[in-house]
């Protein structure tokens, strides 16, 4: 893609990032030469990326086979885990985030009380339990040294429905310690076989107050998104971009004033959306008014920030100062935090909007 940049430098809020996909690759490469495992084609920074950044629309199943290749490195090491996410706070502020909510699967991290044990790892004793209370550690560290807020969202996947229970319980836990909501994300094509050990989950996030999103109408049809929000009581959609070709479901969501968690680089690269930034769905929802904020995703795996992002609409979707604003302010009064922190968060972004008062 060409090089283009975004003129909005005011705060941002984050909502949709994933911290597996979110590590830097000197990181990646550090933990790989520490357990001396050999990645094939791979000794040095810039080979990792060659191998690892997606540079053209391709699929979501494409997308997410990249994880094979940097993910056992770090999975089931304690200093990893932790590392990874005090640097994603760090670089989250460098871009000018000032509030994220970054999502991951502690299963994935994991390499014993999880099965199967993910990534080909030996048993070892690093438990999905212990990887939040690691990674809530890096947070908080990260939180203190760079003056930025940073939550986490604990996610589901798709084709482990066995795992999902235990994420609720997780969720529940360290519910307010670092952690404020549940995710489904993965396949959106599995759904008869999987579903039932979600919803399951989710009903048990719904009894006890788990904030909830689910990854919904990024490469799955609107079906999918209605299955969201009727069934696992979803408050706001990861993505949604084919929710538009079901109108009835489109305008009964913006009636709700559901929130969608918009991503249109990587919707390019998973080959979810036209690869014509000037049709892009994130131009009709602005035009109706829709809830939606914009996040970047995984920049590892797509090579670019959210910086990027904020580019693209810039760009291609006509994008003002004063739409951008309106993102930011969408993604902080639909963030999870607890009510009096989202509205010291509001009143950060008025305030550096030159909205106070208003």
């Amino acid at each position: 893609m060409e090089k283009i940049a975004s003129t909005f430098n005011k705060p941002k809020v984050q909502l949709h990032i994933h911290l597996d996909a979110a590590m830097k690759p000197e990181t990646v490469l550090y933990f790989a030469k520490k357990k001396q495992m050999h990645l094939p084609g791979i000794e040095s920074v810039e080979d990792l990326k060659k191998k690892v950044v997606c540079t053209q629309a391709g699929s979501l199943t494409e997308f997410l086979s990249k994880f094979e290749i940097f993910m056992p490195p770090v999975a089931g090491d304690r200093e990893a885990v932790k590392r990874i996410a005090y640097e994603f706070v760090e670089m989250e502020a460098k871009q000018g985030v000032i509030y994220c909510e970054v999502r991951y699967s502690p299963q994935l991290f994991a390499n014993c009380k999880v099965d199967p044990i993910p990534w080909g790892q030996k048993e070892g004793d690093l438990s999905p339990d212990e990887v939040v209370d690691l990674v809530n550690q890096g947070l908080k560290e990260g939180e203190k040294d760079f003056n930025i807020k940073v939550k986490s969202i604990l996610c589901c996947l798709r084709h482990m429905p066995n795992w999902s229970f235990d994420v609720v319980e997780l969720c529940k836990k360290y519910h307010n310690d670092s952690v404020v909501g549940i995710d489904l994300a993965g396949d959106e094509g599995l759904k008869s076989e999987t579903f039932p050990g979600h919803l399951k989950a989710f009903q048990e996030a719904v009894r006890c107050g788990i904030h909830r999103t689910v990854h919904a109408g990024e490469a799955g049809l609107p079906s999918v998104v209605k299955e969201a929000v009727q069934m696992l009581k979803a408050e706001r959609i990861g993505h949604g971009y084919h929710t538009i070709q079901d109108p009835t479901l489109y305008k009964r969501l913006l009636d709700m004033d559901m929130h969608f968690e918009m991503c249109p680089y990587c919707s390019y690269i998973t080959g979810a959306c036209d690869p014509d930034f000037t049709k892009h769905p994130l131009i009709q929802f602005k035009k109706d008014g829709a809830n939606y904020s914009l996040s970047s995703d995984g920049p590892l795996p797509i090579g670019m920030t959210l910086q990027y992002d904020y580019a693209l609409a810039e760009t291609y979707m006509g994008f003002t100062e004063k739409d951008f604003m309106h993102a930011n302010i969408n993604a902080a009064r639909s963030c999870f935090l607890p009510e009096d922190e989202k509205k010291e968060l509001l009143e950060r972004l008025y305030a550096a909007y030159g909205m106070a008062g208003l």
